[in-house]
């Protein structure tokens, strides 16, 4: 009996995080995935079940979010199809480094190293974005815009810089940007390189980068991410299931949740101007950098409370941005419904 109530638990606990998590993912094209493969090392699971099991959560989630964003326009399937190029020759070379580091035992602790700087770093520069956009046009747009919208002005000066560098073959995407091919296969191999190695979908690497680096609009970013996401976790999710590295009794109830978390997230694009959650998801970035620097501090320590401490952090920040997602959902909503309603008195 007692055996039972834990594994309903678990049950519930796993669902209720996919949930959270697909929120995220659904509403960033990135930011929740990521989370998935340290909670479950901070659980305790093998590192290569951790990853594999992140991977097929990864592909399933990113299927559910991907149709809600081809319904709103958002998916530019020739620069996805270049990303899925590269992010699959990436992921090979990442899960060969997984297993190679298991059989050293140096796994464990390079993923979570790796996973405190890139969350670290990479929840700085979102966090420092945002501040310094809040109250003004973001040089990224809104996911609510269209790709009509689009103001070429609004290319961040890096991707600009990347874009006078004309090394042909030149590919057009999302808004008439003009790239060269081999930017995009190197951007694709690059992350492809960390999903495989991390376990994630490496959207909150990836949608970044064609923002900052290529030049693309981040409602279409999102959405080409999402698409390419597809393939690149389903072919990690069969890398790793070959090796028995995907769990379904950790996949199922995650997905469960995700199901409709993804939509409720994709959903919200369409209403939510994001530029004040965008402060939340970089603080999410960076509780999951410290809960990974705990749960790696916590054996040579010898402090076994801080791997518990970890895993409340993870779970603490995917509650605050999923819960601030459809906070401001229902808050934009009453607003649209109240404004509705006193123009027609």
């Amino acid at each position: 009996m007692e055996l039972f109530g834990i594994a309903l638990t678990m049950l519930a606990l796993f669902v209720s995080f996919g949930f959270m998590v697909g929120i995220l993912f659904g509403f960033f094209g990135m930011g929740g995935s990521f989370l998935v493969t340290p909670a479950l090392l901070v659980m305790g699971y093998d590192t290569s079940v951790a990853v594999g099991s992140g991977m097929a959560f990864v592909f399933g989630t990113a299927m559910i979010a991907t149709l809600k964003h081809r319904d709103l326009g958002q998916v530019d399937y020739k620069l996805g199809g270049l990303m899925i190029v590269g992010t699959t020759s990436g992921i090979e070379v990442g899960s060969r480094v997984v297993y190679y580091l298991e059989e050293l035992g140096l796994a464990s602790g390079a993923i979570g190293a790796t996973y405190v700087v890139l969350l670290g770093a990479v929840g700085l520069f979102v966090t420092r974005n945002a501040l310094a956009n809040d109250g003004e046009d973001d040089s990224s747009g809104g996911h609510h815009e269209s790709d009509e919208e689009f103001d070429p002005d609004a290319i961040p000066p890096l991707a600009k810089r990347i874009q006078s560098y004309r090394i042909p073959p030149m590919m057009t995407v999302a808004g008439g940007i003009q790239v060269s091919l081999w930017l995009i296969l190197a951007v694709a191999f690059a992350t492809g390189l960390l999903s495989g190695f991390l376990g994630v979908g490496g959207g909150f690497i990836k949608m970044p980068a064609m923002v900052y680096l290529i030049g693309v609009p981040v409602p279409v970013a999102v959405g080409t991410d999402l698409f390419e996401i597809v393939f690149s976790g389903g072919f990690g999710a069969f890398t790793y299931g070959l090796k028995g590295g995907v769990d379904l009794s950790i996949v199922a109830p995650l997905l469960a949740g995700s199901a409709l978390g993804a939509r409720i997230g994709s959903a919200a694009t369409g209403i939510v101007d994001e530029d004040d959650i965008k402060i939340y998801f970089g603080l999410m970035l960076l509780g999951g950098s410290v809960a990974v620097a705990f749960r790696q501090a916590a054996d040579p320590l010898g402090i076994p409370m801080l791997e518990t401490v970890a895993f409340a952090l993870i779970m603490l920040s995917a509650l605050l941005v999923s819960g601030a997602v459809i906070y401001s959902t229902i808050t934009t909503m009453r607003k649209q419904s109240n404004a509705a309603a006193a123009s027609a008195d």
